[in-house]
């Protein structure tokens, strides 16, 4: 009886240990490998979301924001996956650079957008200590993501939006957030989800919760 109790207790402080946030081999590949499959989306995405944009400025000066979204998923998945301190930022400059290197319109600037709507998705899940993963919270990620870049673009550029209407601004921060919360938030959450069904997350914590759930 001794021996069976002695035996069970590591087992049991194991299994209340807090989560360690160090960063493994595992994580940095699969960030990797999610940077430039989102780069290749946002790549694809640059004549869809670009004429979606004008199209909706062109309306409303302003509301081209909503067609934004899906530019900002990288931090949000990356986070959602990883679930590590610098992981939706690192999957969201990934994605960028790799979109930026293949050819767009933007050059450069899209690797600061990058950067900045990266850190916006990740100040969200740091507020969270990188231990809530639900819908919610990709949602405020994306949003948060969202934010980064309305300031980014605030100031930025040879015409930056501080030089336009307090309402152009009003509009294009609404629409920003709206789209962050449902294009990069909810898409992103159930792009994870269905991946994590597939098994391929399997090594990580969003994997075994799906295996936990069937």
């Amino acid at each position: 009886m001794h021996a069976s109790t002695s035996a069970s207790t590591p087992v049991a402080a194991h299994s209340k240990a807090p989560r360690s946030l160090r960063w493994r081999v595992v994580d940095i590949v699969v960030a990797a490998v999610l940077g430039v499959a989102i780069g290749l989306v946002f790549w694809a995405w640059n004549t869809i979301g670009g004429t979606w944009f004008v199209a909706m400025d062109g309306l409303t000066p302003g509301l081209g924001g909503i067609a934004v979204g899906i530019w900002l998923i990288g931090g949000v998945i990356g986070g959602l996956v990883i679930r590590k301190p610098g992981a939706a930022l690192l999957v969201e400059v990934i994605a960028a650079l790799v979109s930026m290197l293949i050819g767009n319109v933007w050059g450069v600037s899209t690797l600061f957008s990058g950067i900045v709507q990266g850190l916006g998705a990740e100040l969200v899940f740091a507020i969270f200590l990188y231990r809530r993963f639900t819908l919610p919270v990709a949602m405020l990620a994306g949003v948060g993501a969202a934010v980064g870049a309305w300031v980014f673009e605030l100031f930025y550029g040879s015409s930056p939006n501080i030089l336009k209407t307090v309402e152009f601004n009003v509009i294009y921060l609404v629409s920003l957030a709206v789209s962050g919360a449902l294009l990069a938030g909810l898409v992103g959450w159930l792009a994870v989800r269905g991946l994590a069904a597939t098994g391929a997350l399997n090594r990580f914590a969003v994997g075994r919760e799906a295996r936990r759930e069937v």
